[in-house]
């Protein structure tokens, strides 16, 4: 689920305030960071009151939990797509490969396409997510992905325990780094090679 914040009102007029609120949290991340992320400010962007978006949301935590479940869902949207123009070599282990390499694409563009839920899901304010991280779509997909690599013999079975933790935090640092750090310069084919080469050494290193 793709929540844009530029969909606020309109959400909210087809009568879904719960969904138009989360959208409006993701739109005051992105300026003003997760700290920002508070009902009240969220019913001011809907154009409700607060009592309204109280009725959806206890508190600015209850609120920024949903706000980072959007974002994983972000993810999760952005892998299944990625993983569905993947080619087929008729390799499994190629194959199963592959679409491990689309994940780690679609993590680094849903963070440039998705800031203010990237930075709101990831965020130095730390406040839990609605939902335990084993049951994140997008963290199921990665495990389901390094899963596939021991079934086709490409990842020594050995070699899985903690696997997951390793290629998530290569792929998230570089995220970090070009979404708020010394590569948000990069032009855009110099990124791309970059996140290939990180997937690389994930590849070769697993």
């Amino acid at each position: 689920m793709m929540v844009r914040a530029t969909t606020a009102r309109a959400t909210y007029h087809h009568g879904d305030l719960r969904n138009a609120l989360i959208a409006a949290g993701a739109k005051l991340a992105e300026k003003g960071g997760p700290g920002a992320v508070g009902v009240r400010a969220a019913a001011r962007e809907v154009g409700v009151t607060p009592t309204a978006a109280y009725r959806h949301f206890a508190n600015a935590e209850a609120l920024q939990g949903a706000v980072k479940n959007s974002a994983f869902d972000a993810l999760a949207d952005g892998m299944r797509a990625e993983m569905a123009t993947v080619d087929t070599s008729g390799d499994d282990a190629e194959d199963a490969l592959r679409r491990l390499y689309a994940i780690g694409r679609a993590y680094l563009r849903v963070a440039l396409a998705e800031p203010g839920l990237f930075r709101t899901a990831f965020g130095e304010e730390a406040t839990p997510p609605a939902r335990p991280r084993e049951e994140d779509p997008y963290f199921l997909m990665l495990n389901r992905g390094l899963d596939e690599l021991v079934a086709t013999g490409y990842l020594p079975e050995e070699r899985r325990p903690l696997a997951e933790f390793a290629a998530w935090s290569a792929v998230h640092g570089l995220a970090r780094l070009v979404l708020d750090g010394p590569l948000s310069g990069l032009p855009d084919d110099a990124r791309e090679a970059v996140l290939q080469r990180t997937l690389d050494m994930v590849a070769r290193g697993l």
